[in-house]
């Protein structure tokens, strides 16, 4: 079982930057895929971007591709999510999903992963 905590949220202007962390327990890190996902209030939970068990290959939701970029240290059982020129739209929870996806369509798909984090309020102010 892996238990995925985020950290690295807060408060920021528009064109700002932040860079959210997941730390995830158990020995097994190498062996899942990665995601981040996030939900705005009122919304549903949407895909951000999600990166395989090697970091070979990563897929980003068109919304924050050219600006978010998703990666993961195997050695340190962390994945981090670097955002970009935000924007206000960008607000939301960030939640960070482990999972087994086996098809490139699985990756944006919450329901292929299997463990939550409690999830990181992120904020962009205009």
């Amino acid at each position: 079982q892996v238990q995925p905590v985020e950290s690295g949220g807060g408060l920021v202007q528009a064109g700002g930057s932040l860079r959210l962390s997941c730390a995830a327990s158990g020995r097994t890190f190498s062996m899942y895929a990665m995601g981040w996902f996030r939900q705005a209030s009122g919304k549903e939970r949407e895909f951000v971007a999600a990166i395989t068990r090697s970091g070979d290959s990563t897929y980003y939701a068109d919304s924050v591709k050219g600006r978010f970029t998703i990666s993961r240290d195997n050695s340190k059982n962390t994945v981090y999510l670097q955002m970009n020129s935000l924007k206000p739209d960008d607000t939301a929870v960030y939640y960070c999903a482990v999972g087994r996806p086996q098809f490139k369509s699985d990756y944006q798909n919450k329901g292929k992963y299997n463990y939550w984090g409690q999830g990181t309020q992120v904020t962009v102010s205009s």
